[in-house]
């Protein structure tokens, strides 16, 4: 019985990695659909995002599931809410992807970003995509160290952030009001996207050592994760 729930548990993990997998798919298409003007692209990932919501319900149903059956306590119970919160994060993921792909679906068949600044979109969606695989390799791996340094990968999203937001504040910008709300949205779309990763990053800090990030960095050692 008890392999059984362990199982469970496993698959619960396993399903986490697979919802990473996809939302980071999802955004480098999303991405490629924005600074190509691809509307087939951006189709795709607007529809693909049903199955990752999807994967969202069923993730939480099992986990909730496992709460009223067996009444986990201690790592066990960690590992059960943390992957509620998660999954929520994910499942957020794969909506920022979504309106990425939304944005580039409205502008069709222009390009929503000009020219001068794809490549800093091209590098915000990269990032963006590295985080959220890494986030999926710590949830595999449980690797607190990896965990800790995602919140300086970030760093590098926030700064081409804030680089987009300097061309649109620039005096010699001419590409208009509509284009300069486009590349706002998008810029905080990928910005949002990174935090969520982290945020996953984060909780599988406190599932491994039942402290939070900040708690946990200031000096405390961690806890055994149970078998």
């Amino acid at each position: 019985m008890r392999d059984a729930y362990h199982e469970e548990l496993d698959s619960i993990s396993d399903g986490l990695i697979e919802m990473a997998r996809l939302v980071g798919s999802a955004m480098g298409r999303a991405t490629t659909a924005l600074l190509d003007a691809d509307l087939a692209l951006a189709e795709g990932v607007i529809a693909a995002d049903n199955k990752i919501n999807d994967m969202h319900h069923e993730l939480e149903n099992r986990a909730i599931d496992l709460l009223a059956r067996q009444q986990p306590v201690a790592t066990d119970l960690r590992i059960v809410v943390t992957s509620l919160r998660m999954s929520a994060d994910l499942e957020r993921c794969g909506d920022l992807a979504r309106h990425v792909a939304k944005v580039a679906r409205m502008r069709y068949p222009e390009t929503a970003v000009p020219n001068d600044l794809h490549p800093i979109v091209l590098e915000m969606g990269q990032l963006a995509q590295r985080l959220v695989a890494k986030a999926g390799l710590v949830i595999a791996t449980k690797d607190v160290d990896k965990a800790l340094e995602m919140e300086r990968d970030d760093d590098a999203i926030d700064t081409l952030h804030r680089e987009l937001f300097s061309h649109l504040l620039d005096d010699r910008w001419q590409h208009g009001i509509e284009t300069a709300v486009d590349v706002t949205l998008v810029g905080r779309y990928y910005e949002r996207f990174a935090d969520h990763a982290v945020s996953v990053a984060k909780r599988v800090v406190y599932l491994v050592t039942g402290e939070h990030v900040n708690d946990f960095v200031a000096g405390s050692e961690p806890a055994a994760v149970a078998e």
